[in-house]
């Protein structure tokens, strides 16, 4: 027959029966009527009810399954034609076919699921049913050392299906990586390296399982690193690196694979990216550079990764990273300063780098950025300040250098992560450190904006950051000054908020801190500390049995310190505090228990 209705009603009538030749040659009006308009073709294949003939036709026995097969993988290229399909009860005849061992008739079978099950959940489920991943698992083992151009076709058609199968589902990856089928693909990668469609797939079926938790965990278990790296090298083409790139990166955020990747040499192929990209602004390239210099900052991630890399502060690596921080490309000035804030994870590193002049360089990135508002640049520099200046010994090198001024520029920022890193360089700065707590608490501008961001509900932790440094200036400082400055502008009512934060970290920071402004300016501060209810506060804060034991004891160390105040004492005299106090004595932790007898002795002269 050479016209298509004519085929569709012969293979209607079909039986098993009628002759070979008559059915092949209906068969091939199909593949060729497909190859000129396969929509179209399919449409009406669907429309002639041919399909459910199919489901009989697909038998190891007849000579026409490959055919039949062949045409099934064709429709099948049209998503309305899969469920078709699958309700044609095409998938078991078809996973059986798979037990063959006629290699044509396995090519088509394989393309012929794989198709079934692109972005379809309804072919994926009866796939799965009919148990064809196992089987399919168990042909890429037994081919997979077989360099044959035969077998290597079929090893792509089958590592396509396995990818269509599982993408983006993670029960059906999951039931691959339990298969075993990670440490058998990456032996394929080794093997097939010079095959330029199978090292696809293989790395596309990667990229698809890569993204699960528990692939990482096997990855590791194999030589993966030095696979990618060898095959890395030998990429010219932008898009063979980028699928490289797509599969190493979430790879490299476990651990143990970032060191496999630093001792396979992913990094002299990342800073030889980075070099022949940075001056080029071809969108391949740029997207290379970012695509390098990113993975390089995750690849510091890790501590021992990082800490190699680091040798010391003499690494070439780091020494490389460095040179990026003046570079004129943002994407490598934030890279090269979020590399130094994964170098600055230890004491050693950070006393190294800042004797090494590396806070002058970052100073000078953020002066680059005060006015063109670059958020991610900003923010990454004042991590990497922040972390410089975690050691004691930093902090009067980076306050002499003029760290806090160069900070203090980004106090108009709106922008809630530099406002964040900001607030959180400063604290660390000023940790007892007494004159620079104190110039800075003196700031009236500084004080003023901390004031209005503990005032921002939107931002927790910028709203937390603000009150810890409020309290750190009066903390470090131990300043009259500063208390003014900070009642001046209106700052006692959020320390007496932050007193009852769920932090136990925070609450003490202010109790401390309102313990010295009770001790130095307690007339100042009066009125303030009696409109934020501070002795309510400390009244429920004595009688919680959950409040820690450091809470209780600076609530009666504040006490203590505020009956000097006329109000203030009259209110502690009403709220029957004895009572609460006596009780305390026979707390377990001693030092409270001495603090308790001692507020108690207090409270009673008073009365």
């Amino acid at each position: 027959p050479d016209n298509l209705s004519d085929a569709l009603k012969n293979l209607k009538i079909t039986t098993t029966d009628s002759t070979a030749d008559s059915l092949e040659g209906c068969l091939d009006c199909l593949l060729q009527a497909l190859a000129q308009n396969n929509t179209e073709t399919s449409e009406k294949i669907q429309k002639s009810g041919v399909l459910q003939v199919f489901a009989s036709l697909l038998t190891p026995q007849s000579s026409c399954t490959a055919k039949v097969a062949n045409i099934i993988a064709e429709v099948a290229r049209n998503e309305f034609m899969r469920n078709p399909c699958v309700d044609a009860g095409l998938i078991p005849p078809l996973v059986q076919l798979l037990n063959c061992k006629d290699q044509e008739v396995l090519l088509q079978t394989g393309r012929a699921l794989g198709n079934i099950c692109y972005d379809s959940h309804e072919g994926r489920n009866a796939v799965d049913h009919a148990g064809g991943a196992h089987i399919v698992v168990d042909h890429i083992r037994s081919l997979c050392s077989k360099t044959d151009p035969a077998s290597e076709k079929l090893l792509t058609v089958f590592c396509g299906m396995l990818m269509n199968y599982s993408n983006e589902n993670d029960t059906l990856q999951s039931q691959l990586i339990n298969m075993g089928v990670i440490p058998t693909l990456v032996k394929l990668l080794g093997i097939h390296c010079q095959n330029a469609a199978l090292t696809e797939m293989c790395l596309v079926a990667f990229g698809n399982l890569a993204e699960l938790e528990s692939s990482k965990e096997q990855f590791a278990y194999t030589n993966i690193a030095e696979e990618l790296v060898k095959l890395f090298k030998k990429q010219i083409e932008h898009d063979k690196k980028e699928m490289i790139f797509e599969v190493l990166a979430p790879l490299a955020e476990n651990d143990v694979i970032k060191l496999q990747l630093v001792e396979a040499g992913l990094v002299e192929c990342l800073l030889e990216i980075v070099q022949k990209t940075v001056d080029s602004d071809k969108e391949d390239d740029i997207a290379e550079l970012k695509t390098a210099s990113d993975l390089m900052v995750l690849l510091l991630l890790g501590d021992e990764s990082m800490q190699k890399l680091f040798e010391g502060g003499k690494g070439s690596v780091f020494q490389r990273v460095l040179s990026w921080i003046p570079s004129n490309s943002h994407q490598l000035q934030l890279a090269g300063a979020l590399a130094i804030a994964n170098f600055a994870r230890n004491d050693g590193n950070c006393i190294h780098m800042v004797d090494n002049g590396i806070v002058q360089k970052l100073m000078e990135l953020l002066d680059r950025h005060v006015e063109d508002g670059n958020v991610t640049v900003q923010h990454a520099a004042l991590s990497a300040l922040r972390n410089l200046a975690i050691p004691v010994v930093n902090k009067a090198k980076m306050l002499s250098a003029g760290v806090a001024e160069a900070v203090l520029k980004f106090l108009r920022s709106e922008m809630p992560p530099v406002q964040f890193k900001l607030l959180g360089t400063l604290r660390m700065l000023i940790d007892a450190q007494a004159e620079a707590a104190e110039q800075l608490g003196k700031n009236v501008k500084l004080v003023e904006r901390l004031v209005e961001w503990c005032e921002a509900k939107d931002h927790a932790g910028v709203m937390g950051e603000s009150n810890r440094l409020l309290s750190a200036l009066i903390r470090h400082s131990k300043s009259k000054d500063v208390i003014r400055t900070i009642v001046q502008s209106g700052g006692i009512k959020h320390l007496v908020t932050m007193a009852t934060s769920e932090h136990v970290i925070m609450q003490n920071e202010a109790l401390v801190a309102l313990a010295l402004i009770a001790a130095l300016e307690l007339v100042t501060a009066e009125k303030d500390l009696e409109n934020a209810q501070l002795v309510q506060i400390l009244h429920r804060l004595l009688s919680d049995d959950r409040s820690a034991p450091e809470i209780k004891y600076n609530s009666m160390v504040l006490i203590c310190a505020l009956i000097g105040s006329e109000p203030l004492q009259k209110e502690v005299q009403s709220m029957a505090f004895l009572e609460v106090v006596s009780k305390l004595r026979s707390h377990e932790n001693k030092t409270v228990a001495q603090q308790a007898s001692l507020t108690e002795q207090r409270l009673a002269v008073e009365s």
